[in-house]
């Protein structure tokens, strides 16, 4: 059987009490590695750690934006399996669909503050914490709606854009020894992503060239790669998975 390549190592996956970031947990949990996740809400948390086991994960609750749970989700994972290997930068938000004209001054500041500043915050802390003596990889969770013009989620794909852009100037600022990724799904069936497909799912697929919307796992497997050592030459990369429908012209 093969050694789990992970073996030893910690991630620290935020927004991952359900969906994508559970579905990475997992998979890295698979690979032997140990994983913190977070969530806004601690009931739901504990099930993921539960479906994780309790040997293999522990649960922050708290706001992604937040300086004093980032502090706190960066020293317990230190303090409970000794490092910080990984970094899975999967929170973001969404809540309002319509024009950028109609958006108002506090939610779009809000959504810079959530999807792309504490993004970058979390890898500053993990840099001090452990990754900046000891090396360690990054992913941060795009969009395509950050490709190209998203109408209806155009500043939520602003703020993916601006990710993704972060994403490649931390990768020369870091490197060699942090490597930085992202990756730029299109619609995956979670309760995130909901209103772009329930109730016209078959619709919406029959617009990818795959003939179905992603799922978590699709996503997780990516990740995986890019954290680990077989990817060790990549970095400063956005990659697109998206059952071929940027081929099409589509977003969604």
């Amino acid at each position: 059987m093969p050694v789990p390549t992970m073996a030893g190592r910690t991630a620290i996956i935020t927004g991952a009490s359900r969906g994508i970031g559970l579905a990475i947990a997992h998979r890295l949990v698979a690979d032997g590695a140990k994983v913190v996740i977070t969530g806004r809400t601690q009931e739901t948390l504990d099930q993921a750690v539960e479906s994780l086991g309790r040997e293999n994960a522990i649960a922050f609750a708290g706001k992604a934006a937040d300086p004093a749970h980032r502090t706190s989700v960066v020293a317990g994972a230190v303090a409970k399996f000794g490092s910080i290997d990984f970094l899975v930068n999967n929170t973001g938000i969404n809540p309002v669909y319509g024009s950028l004209l109609d958006i108002e001054p506090g939610v779009a500041a809000k959504m810079v503050d959530t999807n792309v500043l504490a993004a970058i915050a979390w890898v500053k802390a993990c840099r001090t914490a452990w990754m900046g003596e000891h090396g360690g990889a990054v992913v941060n969770l795009s969009s395509i709606a950050g490709l190209k013009p998203s109408p209806g989620i155009g500043w939520y794909g602003a703020t993916k854009a601006m990710l993704s852009r972060v994403t490649a100037e931390l990768a020369m600022e870091l490197a060699p020894e942090i490597r930085v990724n992202a990756v730029a799904p299109a619609v995956v069936k979670t309760k995130f992503a909901g209103a772009l497909f329930e109730g016209r799912e078959a619709e919406v697929a029959a617009t990818y060239p795959m003939k179905r919307l992603g799922t978590p796992d699709d996503i997780a497997g990516l990740v995986w790669f890019l954290l680990c050592d077989e990817a060790g030459w990549l970095t400063g990369q956005t990659i697109t998975v998206d059952g071929g429908v940027t081929l099409t012209g589509g977003l969604v």
